[in-house]
């Protein structure tokens, strides 16, 4: 057994379509840009920013070289990762990271045990390599031990470990460099679950394919799969995100629809009863971006404040508290956010002056504040003031 299978935690990035929806709170006012490629992302334990100029910056954990600065160093503020430059989006694994350059070309760095970097090889790395044969790149993204990317002809590719058929390729062989996916064509937006994999397609259908004891998959079974299966009832969709076993997709109406893993109450339903077919998030009918942390999910609304629920032992969901909600709670203290993501036990929201905010967990320094100390509500990370452009409409 792969020990990405023992890990207790989960790796996230969200992938989101631009996209114009109608409205948390109605009476908010439409002043959100809406979301581009991620210049914000988080891994298990380390965070990410792009940042003006094309640079990558990040902190947190980095036993494995995910930072990309050279060292296995942990950094409790951001470091520059070596050799990256004119990235226009970036992702996070459990323990490995990516990076989208302008001209279409996949890099990686950090964990490689089951070739997740895609460089041929399962040797780690603590500098960014090139991922073999992938070019025309439009997304990328990341699970547990696999990495996924979208070309410009909308087909869909991945690498790393498979043993839950999360590459799609009809087999659970794992693979060191890109294969196609089946059966997958005209997709508009990837995202990786810890062991699962979620395509969205342009007519607004949402796929998956992976580990699904869960019901992660949204087919009404917790049937694992090689290939990919269509999500029931998902239609008019325009954003889609993984958590460790739960999905994500937003509808156009701005309205959350969530399945899978359901202990902590992270579907919004108002339970804490697992769902093979997608449930909507209560009380949320504004939304324009999501992202899906460990066991937890969060919300940006139109009118730039955050929302989170589902569990909350170290804060992560911003509310002052660490209590685990099964509906909505409001991030304190947050406003004029354009772009969110979620790692293992923490959160990370970028406001439009482009300043980095984060909250929960912080034992390797993932905050970026210059501490190791859990922050409940959000605060600041250092020296990131110059995030996002390159990344989201102004």
């Amino acid at each position: 057994m792969s020990k990405f299978r023992r890990i207790e935690g989960l790796v996230l990035c969200l992938v989101v379509v631009t996209m114009s929806v109608a409205g948390c709170r109605r009476e908010g006012p439409s002043d959100v840009a809406s979301p581009g490629l991620p210049v914000l992302a988080a891994g298990c334990e380390h965070s990410l920013a792009v940042a003006a100029d094309g640079t990558v910056w990040a902190w947190g954990y980095n036993e494995w070289g995910q930072l990309g600065d050279g060292t296995t160093t942990n950094r409790s503020t951001p470091v520059q990762v070596r050799g990256m430059a004119d990235v226009v989006a970036i992702a996070g694994g459990y323990w490995h990271t990516l990076a989208l350059r302008r001209d279409g070309t996949v890099w990686a760095w950090g964990n490689n045990s089951c070739g997740q970097l895609g460089d041929g090889t399962t040797t780690d790395r603590s500098t960014p390599v090139q991922v073999r044969g992938m070019a025309d790149v439009v997304a990328i993204a990341g699970g547990a031990g696999h990495t996924m990317a979208l070309r410009l002809d909308r087909t869909v590719w991945a690498w790393g470990w498979n043993g839950s058929g999360q590459l799609g390729d009809g087999s659970t062989t794992d693979r060191s460099t890109p294969v196609q996916a089946r059966g997958m064509a005209d997709v508009v937006a990837i995202a990786g679950g810890i062991y699962h994999t979620t395509a969205l397609r342009r007519d607004g259908t949402v796929w998956a394919w992976g580990l699904n004891d869960s019901g992660q998959l949204g087919d009404g079974t917790t049937t694992a799969r090689l290939t990919p299966v269509q999500a029931r009832g998902m239609a008019d969709m325009v954003a889609i995100a993984g958590g460790w076993e739960h999905t994500l997709a937003l509808r156009r109406d701005g309205t959350v629809w969530a399945w899978g893993d359901n202990e902590y109450g992270q579907l919004g339903d108002g339970t804490t009863i697992d769902r093979s077919t997608p449930v909507q998030a209560r009380g949320l009918a504004d939304a324009v971006a999501i992202a899906g942390g460990w066991l937890d999910t969060i919300a940006l609304c139109r009118d730039g404040t955050v929302w989170a629920w589902g569990l909350n032992g170290s804060g992560q969901l911003g509310d002052g508290t660490m209590r685990d909600r099964s509906t909505p709670v409001q991030v304190r203290g947050l406003a004029d956010v354009v772009a969110i993501a979620g790692g293992y036990w923490h959160t990370l929201a970028l406001r439009r002056d482009g300043t980095v905010w984060a909250w929960g967990d912080n034992r390797s320094g993932q905050l970026g504040d210059g501490t190791t100390t859990y922050r409940l509500t959000p605060v600041q990370a250092q020296g990131m003031a110059d995030v996002g452009p390159s990344g989201l409409e102004q």
